[in-house]
């Protein structure tokens, strides 16, 4: 079982930056991948990036590339995101989830991941 934790969501202004966190417990392994998804009212859950623990790569949505980067501390069991150029329809709840086997596949299929974290506000007003 692995317990996710995010922090770090607030209001910013357009074109400011926020890092999330997502710390983890439990046992995870170097298969693991950690996504940030997000969902704004009314809408879909939607990838946003994704990162291996193992081999440390990643993979983004287009709509955020070149503007949010994924990283991870291994030692602390934590995984970032850093968001920057932040713009009004970033805004959403910004789940951290763990995908048990996703060193293999990199997925953005938000079914794939096992387990979530509670989600964290995330707030870009214009």
């Amino acid at each position: 079982q692995v317990q996710l934790v995010e922090s770090g969501g607030g209001l910013v202004q357009a074109g400011g930056s926020l890092r999330l966190s997502c710390a983890a417990s439990g046992r995870t392994s170097s298969t693991y991948a950690m996504g940030w998804f997000r969902q704004a009212p009314g809408k879909e859950r939607e990838f946003v990036a994704v990162i291996t623990w193992g081999t440390d790569n990643t993979r983004y949505a287009d709509s955020v590339k070149g503007r949010f980067a994924i990283s991870r501390d291994n030692a602390k069991k934590t995984v970032y995101l850093q968001m920057n150029s932040l713009k009004p329809e970033d805004t959403a709840v910004y789940y951290c989830a763990a995908d048990r086997l996703g060193n293999f596949r990199l997925t953005d299929q938000a079914r794939e991941y096992e387990y979530w974290g509670q989600g964290t506000q995330v707030t870009v007003s214009s």
